[in-house]
């Protein structure tokens, strides 16, 4: 199974991230979390992110990558891990926002784990909410404290489930 697929009309490419790409992540990173919460400084969260992303890729996760363009420019990248199904995180360059990157990656993320998916998502976060809503998750109950404090809501997506995530 190749999780690699090109999208010709928009030249878009979902693939396994590369070592030599961690500063275009990380700028991604930083790019869509700013454009969500913009009172966070998610600058002085590189660090943190990496030593995660690191913790996470060794444990067994696979970062996925969202490339655009004729120099497949990295535009947004899902961290899932196929075993348990865990889905980290998700995150689209706010210049991609709407233009169907994340259902993109959702995509990549299912054929990585196309038994379930899970995540937690902040419970603040009605634009994700609305996007897991339209990609059929269903909540399954409260989360922990996000890092940054919020209450989160775990949802679960399954082959074949309705949505129901209330929205």
């Amino acid at each position: 199974m190749s999780l690699a697929a090109w999208n010709s009309s928009s030249l878009r490419q979902v693939s396994a991230r590369l070592p030599h790409e961690t500063g275009e992540l990380l700028d991604v990173w930083v790019a869509s979390w700013r454009a969500t919460y913009a009172d966070i400084d998610f600058d002085s969260r590189r660090e943190w992110f990496l030593d995660h992303l690191s913790t996470l890729e060794q444990a067994g996760a696979t970062t996925l990558c969202l490339r655009t363009g004729p120099r497949e420019e990295i535009k947004g990248f899902v961290v899932i891990d196929p075993a348990s199904g865990w889905l980290d995180q998700i995150c689209v360059h706010p210049d991609q926002f709407g233009m169907g990157g994340a259902e993109a990656l959702i995509d990549a993320a299912r054929q990585a784990s196309p038994q379930r998916i899970r995540l937690d998502v902040n419970a603040d976060n009605h634009r994700a909410l609305r996007f897991y809503h339209r990609e059929g998750f269903r909540r399954l109950g409260d989360g922990a404290l996000s890092q940054s404090g919020r209450p989160t809501i775990v949802l679960e997506w399954t082959p074949g489930q309705a949505s129901s995530l209330g929205h």
